[in-house]
C-alpha cells in the first residue's frame, strides 16, 4: 500500500463507529476529488479540527510496519488523529490538483496556524514531488514552536532525503537549543559528518565555560568524528556526577570505536544505570535509537 493508503485504511477503522464524523470527511473528500480552489482547501485543511477529534492515532505495531514498508522512515507512532486526517485530505488535493497543487500548498502554509502547520509539515515526505518543497521544509525548522518543528525534524524522513548538508546541520544542532529530541531525527547516524562533531564539540566547550550542563543528546553528534578532542571531553563527562550525561557519553565512546577504553571502565563502573548503558554498548546498542531509553519524556 501507498502511504496515502495507509492513512485513509486506518483513520476509516477508527472512525467506523462514529457516523457523523465519517460521513464529513468522506463528503470532503468527494467534494476535493471534484475539485476545489485553493481558498476552500485551506478551509477544509482547518474545518477539520470542528469534526475529528485530537485523540492519538496510537498505531499498532502491524501498521507501524506497513508504514516503514510504504516509505522507509515514516514513524507515525506520536500523529493524533486530526493530524492523520488533514494530511489525507492534503494528499487528496495533491491527486486531484495536480499542477496547481504547488499554490494551494503554498497558500496552505500561509495562513495556517499550528495546528495546521504540523499537518502540512507531516504530508511533505508523502507527497509525490514533495522534494520541490525543500525550500518550505527548511522553513519549518526555523521556528523555535517545538511541535511544528518536530512535525519537520523528527519522525519524518524528508530532511535526510532532501536537505542540503548546510540546512541539514542546521536542523540538528537547532533541536538542541530548543530541546527537541535529536534521537527521533530520521537518519542522523548515516549523517554525521566532522563539521557536525565539531559544531557540537563547540557547544559542549560554550556549555562548560559558562558553568552549565552539556545536553546529553551533543554526544550524538560526534560518532566516529570527534577526533582526540572528542575522546578528551567524553572521557571528562564520564568522570563527571551527572548520571544522565555519564550515560549517553559511554555510547558516544561505543559509537567512536573506543570499546577497548569502554570495557576498561565498565569494570571499575560503580554506579548501575551508568554501568548498564556501557554494557548494552558494548554488546552493540549504540545507535541514535539507543538514546531514547535516556530521554526523559518517554
Amino acid at each position: 500500500m501507498t502511504a496515502h493508503d495507509c492513512l485513509s485504511a486506518w483513520i476509516a477503522a477508527r472512525l467506523a463507529g462514529d457516523e457523523r464524523v465519517s460521513t464529513w470527511r468522506e463528503e470532503r473528500r468527494a467534494e476535493i476529488a471534484a475539485g476545489v480552489d485553493d481558498t476552500r482547501f485551506a478551509g477544509l485543511v482547518s474545518l477539520a479540527s470542528r469534526f475529528i477529534p485530537r485523540a492519538a492515532l496510537a498505531p499498532t505495531d502491524a501498521e507501524l510496519e506497513e508504514a516503514e514498508v510504504a516509505l522507509a522512515g515514516w514513524n507515525p507512532e506520536r500523529w493524533d488523529l486530526l493530524e492523520a486526517a488533514r494530511v489525507e485530505l492534503i494528499l487528496d488535493h495533491a491527486r486531484a490538483a495536480g499542477a496547481g497543487f504547488e499554490a494551494a500548498l503554498e497558500g496552505a502554509f500561509r495562513y495556517a496556524d499550528d495546528g495546521e502547520l504540523r499537518a502540512l509539515y507531516k504530508s511533505l515526505a508523502l507527497l509525490p514531488g514533495g522534494e520541490q518543497f525543500a525550500w518550505q521544509a527548511k522553513e519549518g525548522c526555523r521556528t523555535n514552536i517545538v511541535p511544528v518543528f518536530e512535525s519537520i525534524a523528527c519522525d519524518n524522513p524528508y530532511p535526510f532525503r532532501h536537505f542540503d548538508d548546510v540546512a541539514w546541520k542546521q536542523l540538528c544542532i537547532k533541536a538542541i537549543f530548543i530541546d527537541a529530541p535529536l534521537w527521533r531525527v530520521w537518519g542522523l547516524d548515516r549523517r554525521l559528518s566532522p563539521d557536525m562533531a565539531r559544531m557540537a564539540l563547540d557547544l559542549v566547550d560554550e556549555r562548560r565555560s559558562a558553568g552549565r550542563d552539556v545536553q546529553h543528546e551533543l554526544w550524538l553528534c560526534l560518532g566516529e568524528h570527534g577526533g582526540e578532542r572528542g575522546l578528551e571531553s567524553l572521557e571528562r563527562e564520564l568522570a563527571g556526577d551527572r548520571i544522565l550525561g555519564r550515560r549517553a557519553a559511554a555510547l558516544a565512546l561505543a559509537r567512536a570505536g573506543r570499546t577497548e577504553r569502554l570495557q576498561a571502565l565498565v569494570e571499575t563502573e560503580g554506579e548501575p544505570t551508568v554501568a548498564q548503558a556501557m554494557r548494552d554498548a558494548l554488546e552493540g546498542h549504540h545507535d541514535q535509537g539507543a538514546f531514547r531509553a535516556l530521554d526523559p519524556r518517554n
